[in-house]
């Protein structure tokens, strides 16, 4: 099989030479980040179900997730959710094969409550929140594509569609810095230190030649912060530790903001991002699957990026999804392993029908370090491409999705 890969040169300003960058990163505790979450814990809850009763995949995609806010009354030391947020499961999923039936709408609104549990620490899922599955019959002609007798056997998986994936590597300073600040944020180990930072948790990082700037939007608990002073209290730690983490992953001047929206004027809760469950779901913000991070964490307008929504997708042939994984590992291994790749942008597209393992294109684009020569540093990029698309038979995407191991968001 001949496989379609390109090398070229990337002629483009490397990232740390561009004046102005903008980098992006929506917590776990943001509206889009807990739908993207819901979505892909439901479609690997299903995954799993579908191994035990079978012993391979079904078809399923659980990439549409509709958060709808509800209302809330936090207050210092206390507060209560008024309306519940509610969260409606849909998409498409296997609920019956080979006359056997399966409990689809029990594990997906189950693998929904768990994620809550787990990332949302304040918020309880049976008293806060209404989940509602409408998980449908996926249709004939998608279940065939899919269905076919190969997925029994070793034969690799056909496209589901005609679409790509992208990603690119190494992360700038910028980008480092804004992901490692949502990452501290949201550690067990910071919110055993302070349980009144929620998890949702915005960071917005610009750099201006050589001045990054960070804006932390960081929803409170209200039930954990007692008073105005003690809200000021924990807003100056969550300033001074996020300028800590980024003192020591860049030397450039650094200006750190927290809750820029606060009155501190105000003698009230009213002035304050403060919440009752720590995330803004609860008091007016929706979400929607594939609306916030790409697969790598971050929303990057200075490099390329898919629009595709990667969570919830299914792993076996959905190519919106494996394809977005996919040219992340390697365009990370290629940064990583290849001596004299300074930048790499991987694209790879698909066509529907074909094997996932022959892209109709599976393109990257290089910078070359001084003293490198490109014919040389290309030859080996391209046989590492060769290689990860080898260990698409070897269920290396699969297995990462299932196991949790694979970013979507």
């Amino acid at each position: 099989m001949v496989k379609n890969i390109i090398v070229k040169e990337l002629n483009q300003t490397p990232i740390e030479d561009l004046e102005i960058e903008i980098v992006e990163r929506k917590g776990i505790g943001h509206p889009d980040s807990i739908s993207d979450g819901i979505a892909e814990s439901v479609s690997r809850a299903l995954c799993n179900l579908y191994i035990d009763e079978f012993g391979f995949v079904l078809h399923h995609n659980t990439d549409e997730v509709q958060i709808t806010a509800g209302e809330s009354n936090p207050k210092f030391g206390g507060g209560s959710v008024i309306k519940p947020i509610d969260f409606l499961l849909t998409g498409r999923g296997t609920a019956e094969y080979e006359g056997k039936k399966l409990p689809l709408d029990v594990v997906a609104i189950e693998a929904a409550k768990n994620f809550l549990k787990e990332n949302i620490i304040n918020l309880n899922p049976e008293t806060d929140a209404v989940v509602e599955c409408k998980i449908g019959h996926g249709s004939g002609d998608l279940v065939d594509v899919f269905d076919r007798d190969e997925r029994k056997t070793n034969v690799i998986p056909k496209s589901n569609d005609t679409s790509f994936g992208v990603s690119y590597a190494p992360y700038s300073e910028t980008e480092n810095i804004v992901l490692k600040t949502e990452e501290l944020l949201n550690s067990r180990a910071f919110k055993k230190r302070y349980p009144g930072v929620g998890e949702d948790i915005k960071v917005m990082g610009l750099r201006n030649k050589d001045k990054i700037t960070l804006t932390v939007g960081a929803a409170f608990v209200s039930q954990h912060i007692a008073d105005i002073a003690e809200y000021k209290e924990v807003r100056q730690a969550v300033l001074n530790e996020v300028s800590d983490l980024a003192t020591k992953e860049s030397d450039r001047e650094l200006e750190v903001y927290v809750n820029t929206a606060d009155e501190d004027t105000s003698k009230d809760e009213s002035g304050y991002y403060l919440t009752v469950t720590g995330t803004s779901a609860e008091m007016g913000d929706d979400g929607s699957v594939g609306r916030g991070n790409r697969a790598n964490g971050l929303i990057t307008p200075n490099r390329p990026m898919s629009m595709e929504a990667t969570s919830g997708k299914n792993p076996i042939n959905h190519v919106g999804k494996i394809y977005n994984i996919l040219s992340y590992e390697i365009a990370h291994d290629v940064a990583k392993n290849v001596d004299g790749v300074k930048q790499i942008n991987m694209m790879i597209l698909s066509q529907i029908g074909q094997p996932i393992d022959n892209p109709i294109a599976a393109s990257s684009q290089i910078i070359v370090e001084d003293g490198y020569k490109f014919d040389e540093v290309s030859k080996k990029v391209e046989s590492a491409i060769d290689s990860w698309l080898d260990d698409l038979n070897n269920n290396i995407i699969l297995d990462k999705v299932i196991s949790g191991k694979a970013r979507t968001f």
